[in-house]
């Protein structure tokens, strides 16, 4: 593809460095669908288009079908279930991502969530800025310690390790984690060696004191946490979601909350986003919910655009991409 200005389908905004870096060798239409006012430039540079850059947008079999000339789709994102990836892999679609560069914020935001959850922070955030603090509060307010506690993490790619990292090294906290195979500590995690233990999934449930979910959706992780995997979970337990909301059962977390054996909910993702009105987890009194956020500030998503940008216009240049998707290559 190298040597040509290509016609390149922006759909989700960059940044307007990094725009100038693709219009100053390319043919580029920016038209992101999610917005009305554009989904008619985006209609109409969709047939033509021979490179897409952009996130939060399911791509299609049948959107393909009416792209003949796209040769590669740069996603700024992780996470590829956005993609059809047998369609790509039929057609010759290279499909690259953004791993790496939002670890550690992704990181920083799960764990926020599993304090928030454990010391029940918005509640009582809410319960001063409503002026309902009135007297010293009472047990009937009390969360509960997060250091020394046992965390369950499942998924262990990057993003479970550096959660590990804080948890272990910060917190003292025990960790057990599930995933398809043991990571060889000595060479990803030496300093997690001694510290964590890879456990079956049903171990991990019942052990933990919180349990995070920090892996990818597929096929096999779609519905992982449904009525039996909350059952199986410790009395009081927490739960906290920074991956995709199809991983969970929503019914049956609202089930295990109210009924079951959860005690508090931390959830970033959902499997409808935004979060519709009528959905309880809005309001629920036990549910910490945040709009997914966990890669969002400013540093990371420029960092991560800037890697979509890297991987683009290398593809385009006959290169190979800083950051091309491979099934092994989704370390979250």
């Amino acid at each position: 593809m190298e040597g040509t200005r290509r016609r390149v389908l922006v759909f989700r905004e960059l940044p307007p460095d990094l725009l100038a870096q693709l219009q100053a060798q390319h043919e580029v239409t920016v038209a992101n669908p999610r917005v009305p006012e554009q989904r008619a430039a985006f209609d109409a540079a969709w047939p033509d288009a021979e490179a897409l850059i952009g996130a939060s947008v399911s791509i299609t079999e049948a959107m393909l079908d009416r792209a003949p000339r796209l040769r590669v789709i740069s996603s700024i994102s992780v996470g590829v279930d956005n993609y059809p990836l047998a369609a790509l892999r039929a057609r010759g679609i290279a499909l690259c991502h953004t791993p790496g560069v939002l670890t550690e914020t992704t990181a920083d935001t799960v764990f926020a969530l599993i304090m928030a959850s454990s010391r029940r922070l918005v509640e009582l955030a809410l319960h001063v800025r409503e002026g309902r603090w009135q007297r010293n509060i009472d047990e009937s307010l009390f969360g509960r310690d997060v250091h020394g506690k046992t965390l369950g993490i499942l998924g262990f790619g990057r993003i479970g390790q550096a959660l590990a990292r804080r948890a272990a090294l910060g917190f003292n906290m025990p960790v057990l984690y599930h995933a398809r195979r043991a990571v060889d500590l000595a060479r990803h995690a030496p300093e997690l060696q001694g510290r964590v233990a890879h456990r079956p999934l049903d171990e991990v449930l019942a052990a933990s004191d919180i349990v995070a979910a920090v892996l990818p959706l597929t096929p096999a992780t779609r519905g992982l946490m449904d009525a039996a995997a909350f059952a199986r979970m410790k009395p009081g337990a927490i739960f906290v979601n920074g991956a995709r909301g199809a991983i969970v059962d929503e019914a049956a977390l609202l089930q295990a909350l109210d009924h079951g054996t959860l005690s508090a909910a931390g959830l970033d993702v959902f499997a409808t986003e935004p979060l519709p009105q009528a959905s309880p987890l809005r309001t629920h009194p036990r549910v910490t919910a945040l709009p997914h956020i966990g890669s969002a500030t400013h540093e990371t998503r420029y960092a991560m655009a800037a890697l979509a940008t890297r991987n683009l216009l290398q593809a385009l240049a006959g290169e190979t991409p800083e950051a091309l998707y491979t099934e092994s290559s989704v370390g979250l």
